[in-house]
């Protein structure tokens, strides 16, 4: 992305955060930052949460927004402002737009979840749905801004906003100085270079490390000189980013100690387990940092580990299958492919063992037709709920003992 930017990574600093602050000060909520004994027991570090999911707009970018909207002129105000999102920046701008009375327009990609664009909606900005991916809707955006004189409201690659994102560090450090990792969530890097820009300047050892989507390792690739594949459906469709900015590259590989990939795999399991344990919903990139420790625990071993659950904005059907897929993964959901005569009471035969066993019948259907049983023979097909694999392997040898042969399918990719 070829963005034209007035000011260098040097305009970036701690007094730049510091005064971004002040500015956000009573406007912005200051969140809560716990320690999980729970994940830290789990994970063999002390894991710390920054729960920035609990903004009003559910998101950490209000921050650079609103610091960004806070520095326009007077003209600036009354031209109105547009911004490029695939939603939570949208929202940010809406919100401390509308609060600020400044007329706002926000382009997003067509594929945008529909909780975010309708959630800008109600927030008061003109909702543009064009461009298939986040680049094409910045390329229409800066179209517009020229065209109809508004100012634009970078999601990443602006100072102010960066300095504004840079906050949750202040946050973070002022609670636990005794931090030994931050780890952040990188899109198009405006997080991870404001709070890295932070933890230089008042924790100079501490490690900052990024966390990207294994799908979309565009910042990974600039920064390692790799050439990875981008692209893909991603749960965390809010780091989804192919070009990240020029001047958080800058900043990036000043302030990161390194860059770290994450499986679609290891973000999934890392939103299910906020939620059973944390009892707080995250949408995928929220998850990210998580989901880096759990796909490298070693490297976070005995450490004071400060994560960022930077956003919750995830659709409703999305977390449902999300959630399901888990409980396949653990072996407390699985579907049964069994081989039963085709005649009166097996299913109740059937059920009756499975109902002994403990387990629970979720959804039952019989195959007569597509299948290589003979005539006289069907393929019943079964999900059942189990208390975790090891139920669901007893249930299992229940099923053969009373001569039942048995197919299973527990992975999430089988269901």
């Amino acid at each position: 992305m070829n963005v034209e930017i007035d000011h260098g990574a040097a305009a970036v600093t701690l007094q730049s955060v510091e005064a971004a602050a002040r500015t956000l000060k009573g406007a912005i909520v200051e969140t809560p930052f716990a320690h999980s004994r729970t994940l830290s027991a789990l994970l063999g570090c002390e894991i710390w949460l920054k729960f920035e999911n609990l903004q009003f707009t559910g998101a950490y970018k209000e921050r650079g927004a609103l610091n960004k909207l806070a520095s326009l002129s007077d003209s600036e105000r009354r031209a109105g402002v547009i911004a490029m999102s695939a939603g939570n920046h949208a929202q940010g701008v809406a919100y401390h737009a509308s609060r600020l009375a400044i007329p706002a327009t926000i382009v997003m990609p067509e594929g945008t979840p529909s909780v975010k664009v309708e959630n800008t909606r109600a927030l008061g900005a003109r909702v543009i749905l064009e461009g298939a991916t986040l680049e094409d809707s910045a390329r229409i955006t800066r179209k517009m801004a020229r065209d109809e004189g508004y100012t634009f409201i970078h999601p990443f690659d602006d100072p102010a906003v960066i300095s504004g994102q840079g906050t949750v560090a202040l946050e973070m450090l002022a609670q636990n100085a005794q931090l030994d990792d931050l780890v952040v969530p990188i899109g198009g890097g405006g997080l991870i270079s404001g709070m890295g820009t932070v933890a230089r300047a008042l924790r100079p050892g501490i490690r900052v490390i990024g966390v990207e989507a294994g799908l979309y390792p565009s910042m990974y690739n600039l920064v390692k000189h790799a050439s990875l594949p981008i692209g893909g459906d991603t749960l965390a469709e809010g780091i989804a980013v192919k070009e990240p900015g020029s001047l958080t590259r800058s900043i990036i590989t000043r302030v990161a100690d390194d860059i770290m990939l994450v499986s679609e795999a290891e973000i999934e399991r890392s939103v299910a387990l906020l939620i059973a344990i944390e009892k707080t919903v995250v949408e995928g990139a929220g998850a990210a940092g998580l989901a880096a420790v759990i796909a490298d625990p070693h490297r976070f071993r005995d450490r004071r580990v400060g994560l960022v659950l930077c956003g919750g904005n995830i659709d409703a059907r999305l977390l449902a299958s999300v959630l399901t897929r888990e409980l396949a993964r653990d072996g407390r959901l699985a579907r049964l492919s069994i081989d039963i005569p085709d005649r009166p009471g097996q299913l109740a035969k059937v059920a009756g063992v499975i109902g002994g066993a403990g387990a629970n019948i979720v959804e039952v259907y019989h195959q007569r037709v597509f299948t290589d049983l003979p005539a006289k023979g069907t393929e019943l097909n079964l999900v059942i709920e189990t208390r975790d694999a090891g139920h669901l392997a007893a249930t299992v040898t229940a099923l053969e003992k009373s001569g039942y042969r048995v197919t299973v399918k527990r992975s999430a990719g089988e269901l």
